[in-house]
C-alpha cells in the first residue's frame, strides 16, 4: 500500500509553511527597506559639493523634495537659513594595482570609493558626526579588451556611487531633530 498526499493536504502544508516563514521574518525584525523620509526640508550642503557622489546626492535630496544650497547653486534666499549643513569632508576615487604578471602587466585592479561627510543644525549642533564610508571593488583586467575594462570600471564606481548616495541618504533619514 503506498501512501500519497491528496492536493488539498499538500496545498494545506505549503500555506502553514509559508505562514511560519512570514511569521519568523517578521519575529527577528526583518522588513523591506522603504522609501526615505526626511524630517528637514532645506540642506546646504558644504565642502567638496562638486564631486560625482556629492552631484548624485544634490539629485537624490532634490528628489525628496528638500531643497539644496550650495556655493555654486545657491537657491535659499540670503535671509534663509538652512535646517541642517551637510559637511562633505571628503569624496575621493581610487584605482590601484593589485596583481601583475611576471612580465610586470597588470592584471588585476582593486577600485577604491570613499566618502567623509558631517551633519550639524543652522546653530553648529553636531546631529551625525564624521562619518567615513569606503567601498572596494576588484577588476580583472586584460590588456586585450582595455575599452570593455574601462566601460566595466566606469560602471563599478557608478555602482559604487549609487551605493554610498544610498547609505548616506538612509543616515540622514535617522536625523529627527534639530
Amino acid at each position: 500500500m503506498s501512501f500519497s498526499p491528496s492536493l488539498n493536504a499538500l496545498q494545506s502544508r505549503r500555506s502553514w509553511l509559508a505562514a511560519g516563514a512570514v511569521l519568523g521574518l517578521s519575529a527577528c525584525g526583518f522588513r523591506l527597506r522603504g522609501s526615505v523620509v526626511l524630517s528637514f526640508q532645506t540642506l546646504r550642503m558644504t565642502g567638496s559639493t562638486d564631486t560625482p557622489i556629492a552631484r548624485e546626492l544634490r539629485r537624490a535630496l532634490t528628489r525628496q523634495g528638500v531643497r539644496v544650497d550650495t556655493p555654486s547653486d545657491p537657491v535659499l534666499a540670503p535671509n534663509e537659513i538652512p535646517q541642517v549643513v551637510l559637511n562633505i569632508i571628503q569624496d575621493q576615487r581610487q584605482r590601484v594595482v593589485v596583481g601583475q604578471t611576471s612580465a610586470g602587466q597588470v592584471r588585476e585592479l582593486e577600485l577604491r570609493a570613499s566618502f567623509e561627510f558631517a551633519l550639524s543644525n543652522a546653530t553648529g549642533r553636531e546631529i551625525i558626526p564624521a562619518t567615513a564610508l569606503a567601498l572596494t571593488r576588484s577588476l580583472n583586467f586584460s590588456e586585450t579588451a582595455v575599452l570593455a575594462k574601462d566601460a566595466e570600471e566606469a560602471q563599478l564606481f557608478n555602482d559604487m556611487q549609487n551605493d554610498m548616495v544610498s547609505q548616506v541618504m538612509r543616515r540622514l533619514s535617522t536625523v529627527r531633530t534639530f
